[in-house]
């Protein structure tokens, strides 16, 4: 038979009451009581109905997370510092991933509109944005973050600033001397492609859109196939710089199928720093976002909302990446380079 809270007051010589206030906090009880209290909690191994506790608390100790994925590092790690947050101030996790699947966004946000988690935090803009209205009549705090897109004005957002991190790896290339450079992208990724533009421009050159070449997929069977288009429609690419570290690492296996030498004949740049990029063969340039510190300072936010029982105020915090030159990349060499028959 489970232990009650009944068993526990009796054993610890208080009411039931007491006990209550020592495990929700929320009447102060002198500090030798709550010790008699804890004692007896681990003396009968006794677990706290998180859902009476709910019910009378009017809380439930968990806040709910979207991601549009657990499949890549990146996300991976967003999910992993904001658990680690949550448990230090004694949260659970309600994990939502949206599979990339905007109906299924749509259904799992529509089901947290009632008061089924106490915050929610959106990592990832991919196939929510035009479903946020469902949150207008949630009780309560939201906050946004990795937002790439143009931000709503209703809601906190923590995200990276994706424009200089664009510009910091054309920048990059431009100044190692690449003039005939491509861009592997993602669909979404177009503030990246217009910060890496930028970095050209500032030397009156201009990224063209057909050198832009979108990845049919997030992977790097995807970049494989936009570096092979890229290196057929302009053999003389110098250059490449792809918007995930998968597709780079995709870039990097066409090089070697074509005979291209990286970094000899042709320069890679990432973005993300990723875990799992971190050991290829040359070891990649990329440009590092603080994707844990993002998370970090995002479910922070929603718990001091919590806490003081507000809706955070409308913010757009913006976290500096950082360029991180390994051996993927290298001066322009000095003649065009062909594709080999």
């Amino acid at each position: 038979m489970a232990t009650t809270m009944q068993d526990v007051a009796e054993r610890a010589g208080v009411t039931k009451q007491t006990v209550s206030n020592v495990i929700t906090g929320r009447v102060p009880v002198r500090p030798a009581t709550a010790a008699r209290v804890r004692a007896a909690i681990d003396e009968l191994a006794y677990t706290p109905n998180l859902v009476a506790r709910s019910l009378a608390t009017g809380t439930t100790k968990t806040v709910g997370l979207f991601v549009p994925t657990v499949a890549s590092s990146f996300y991976s790690e967003v999910v992993e510092e904001v658990e680690d947050v949550l448990e230090r101030n004694g949260y659970h996790l309600l994990l939502c991933t949206t599979r990339l699947d905007g109906e299924r966004a749509r259904r799992q946000l529509a089901g947290l509109s009632s008061r089924s988690v106490d915050a929610l935090l959106i990592a990832g803009d991919r196939d929510l944005i035009d479903h946020l209205p469902l949150l207008a009549g949630a009780r309560f705090p939201v906050v946004l973050c990795a937002w790439e897109t143009e931000a709503p004005d209703r809601y906190p957002v923590v995200t990276i600033d994706y424009e200089r991190a664009g510009f910091l790896a054309g920048r990059h290339l431009r100044e190692l001397g690449h003039r005939r450079v491509a861009v592997l992208a993602s669909p979404a990724h177009t503030v990246r492609v217009q910060g890496f533009r930028r970095a050209f421009a500032a030397d009156g050159l201009t990224v063209a859109d057909d050198a832009v070449h979108i990845a049919p997929e997030p992977t790097p069977e995807g970049g494989f196939a936009a570096a092979s288009a890229a290196l057929a429609a302009d053999p003389g690419l110098t250059a490449v710089f792809a918007t995930h570290d998968v597709l780079a690492l995709g870039a990097l296996e066409a090089a070697r199928v074509l005979g291209r030498s990286v970094p000899d004949d042709l320069s890679v740049v990432g973005h993300d720093d990723n875990a799992e990029v971190r050991l290829s063969r040359p070891a990649l340039t990329t440009v590092s976002i603080p994707k844990r510190a993002m998370a970090r300072q995002a479910v922070e936010q929603l718990l001091r909302a919590v806490t003081a029982s507000t809706a955070p105020a409308n913010s757009l915090q913006l976290l500096r990446p950082e360029l991180i030159v390994r051996d993927s990349t290298a001066a322009a060499p000095h003649r065009p380079v062909t594709a080999e028959a």
